[in-house]
């Protein structure tokens, strides 16, 4: 078929030029492939292959049902077939001039087809209706698959998703039009500077290709990313306590406990002064203790979950108690340090420890029924060989959990970068929310082997079969009210999954959902009105549509909401208090060094 009368569009070549850049790119990539080679020939990296193999045997599974009846293989190649017999007459009509509706079309929300040419020229457009019509497909491979176990099908599901994504016309240079008009226009320039972006990010992954989706160089903690004033007031091996400042003569005089997630670090609740959650908490009169997690190495390889539950909110209420002389506080947990929150809710209530008196989770999972695309990854043998990696350095590296999230949004999260970094060689824009995202942690080996095998794996948390410290924990012995905030469109901790764990607490529960994601329905300032959220019910099952349909809905910041069940609990103001209340001297300034050191 030959493409439409209409050219893509673009400057004049060089040919001259277009053949010296050409020569140059081949240049930086032999340094790309030498940054990928160099830890190789070294012996410091051993490539793991347990996800590709996971990857061959699951899609394995899924043409052996498909092959095993020659009727029903038939029947799946005819479909397809069909399907692309409909597109080669819908071109032909095309190329008469017949006004013709295309025979797929992608969703109005993917903006990997959203350039003119697309659909204005005829041989991308054809490109395109056969990528979607073969990812139909592929989807119903795996949809009508009979047989399978939903394990399998969700793995299968997921990395035909992965591999569709990586396969789009749209991430190589001669079939995605505006790469195309790019690469004619400055006559492959664009490809030198990609090529030669490619080499220094596979040379900071020490090897491995780590994408830049910022600029990293605008950004540094304490700079111009977690500024709320505030000390370290205390600190052991697992972690530093932060104590912010006042900025009010009074203060609620029970204080506020943040336990984050270990998995990223904690100033995502204090990116800047505008976007701070930590800051606006104490400008509402709030005192505000926050643990920031160590960035581990192999030494503290054997640190497990309950030394993080000691050392970690267990430790902050001694230290809180100490600094403020109040026994009782307010806690919230974020994301794993929501799961570690409420497994310590659980635990304080075997030994009738009372100094947590109400509890906030934001986009937390108590319950892994539902727990997502992440499962995917959570399976014996994967777990074996993820613990036998991690038995060789002591720790997960922050880039394998950090890859694994962006996996599951890598049409947002990979592929833009890669066509903007390394094929239109353009660097990112700088943004704090993904300097963030790519400022990774590691994770002991025995802490993170707990979490997968007692939370993803075998759910024993909600099933009141988790023990912690010779104490078998049960959720329905919590019995302070809680706080449990869900997001619409987590990918992380799905919404349905943080509903359904409502339902294991023992005590009053407020569900409350906010729009947008993992991050954005979390750090979401009133000021900006930006996304709405939902309040109803105590949710009885993972039902969403249900609670939505008695939920009502909220403009805004679901933050006022949330300091008004605050101080319902308990108004009571006292004095503004200093950072370490005159009893323990400050170690250091916020956000302190912990959270400082890079993976």
């Amino acid at each position: 078929m030959r493409a439409s009368s209409e050219p893509v569009k673009g400057g004049s070549a060089d040919a001259e030029e277009f053949a010296r850049n050409i020569a140059r790119m081949v240049e930086e990539g032999g340094k790309a492939l030498a940054a990928y080679l160099k830890p190789r020939e070294e012996g410091r990296r051993d490539d793991q292959y347990a996800e590709v193999t996971d990857v061959v045997k699951t899609i394995g599974q899924v043409a052996d049902y498909w092959l095993r009846d020659p009727q029903r293989a038939l029947e799946l190649q005819s479909s397809l077939g069909k399907a692309y017999l409909d597109l080669w007459a819908n071109a032909v009509k095309r190329m008469a001039g017949e006004q013709v509706q295309p025979v797929a079309e992608p969703d109005p929300k993917d903006k990997r087809f959203a350039d003119p040419e697309w659909s204005s020229n005829q041989f991308f457009d054809f490109l395109k209706q056969a990528y979607l019509l073969t990812v139909q497909w592929a989807n119903r491979l795996v949809r009508d698959a009979q047989g399978l176990d939903p394990h399998t099908r969700q793995k299968a599901d997921f990395y035909v998703r992965q591999i569709a994504n990586a396969i789009a016309p749209s991430n190589f240079i001669l079939t995605n039009p505006e790469l195309l008009r790019e690469t004619l226009a400055s006559n492959a320039d664009n490809l030198v500077r990609g090529m030669h972006m490619l080499a220094e990010d596979i040379a900071a992954g020490r090897g491995d290709l780590k994408i830049r989706q910022s600029r990293s160089e605008m950004f540094e903690v304490g700079r111009n990313l977690a500024l709320t004033p505030g000390k370290v007031i205390f600190e052991n091996v697992l972690m530093q306590l932060v104590q912010y400042a006042a900025s009010t003569q009074a203060v609620l005089k029970r204080p506020i406990l943040i336990v984050p997630p270990w998995i990223n670090k904690f100033y995502i609740l204090d990116l800047t002064p505008e976007k701070s959650f930590i800051k606006w908490c104490v400008d509402q009169g709030l005192t505000v203790f926050v643990i920031s997690w160590v960035n581990p190495d192999s030494k503290l390889a054997q640190k497990g979950f309950e030394d993080y539950m000691r050392d970690g909110p267990l430790a902050a209420l001694n230290v809180i108690e100490s600094s403020t002389g109040e026994r009782e506080v307010n806690a919230i947990g974020y994301c794993v340090g929501g799961t570690l929150l409420a497994a310590t809710l659980a635990y304080m209530a075997s030994t009738r420890d009372q100094r947590i008196a109400s509890a906030t989770l934001f986009a937390a999972q108590v319950d892994f029924t539902h727990a997502g695309d992440l499962k995917v990854f959570v399976d014996e043998e994967q777990i074996a060989a993820r613990e036998r990696e991690m038995s060789e350095r002591g720790y997960l590296e922050g880039k394998k959990m950090a890859t694994a999230f962006n996996l599951l949004r890598s049409n947002d999260l990979i592929w833009p970068y890669v066509i903007n970094n390394y094929l239109k060689g353009k660097e990112p824009a700088p943004f704090d929310l993904l300097y963030w995202n790519s400022d990774a942690t590691r994770m002991p080996a025995a802490n993170h082997s707990f979490y997968l095998r007692n939370c993803y794996l075998e759910n024993r948390l909600s099933k009141g079969e988790m023990v912690i410290g010779g104490k078998k924990l049960d959720l329905k012995s919590v019995t302070v009210p809680i706080y449990n905030l869900a997001t619409r469109e987590d990918h992380i901790a799905p919404a349905r999954s943080v509903l359904l764990g409502s339902k294991f607490f023992g005590g009053p529960v407020r569900f409350v959902l906010a729009g947008s994601g993992h991050i954005a329905g979390v750090v979401n300032p009133p000021d900006k009105m930006k996304y709405q959220y939902w309040t109803g019910p105590k949710p009885t099952s993972a039902n969403l549509d249900r609670w939505l349909a008695k939920a009502k809905e909220h403009a805004g910041s679901w933050w006022p909401d949330w300091l008004d069940w605050i101080k319902a609990r308990d108004a009571t103001e006292v004095p503004a208090r200093e950072p370490g209340g005159g009893k323990l001297a400050p170690r250091e300034d916020a956000p302190g060094s912990y959270v400082r050191v890079r993976d």
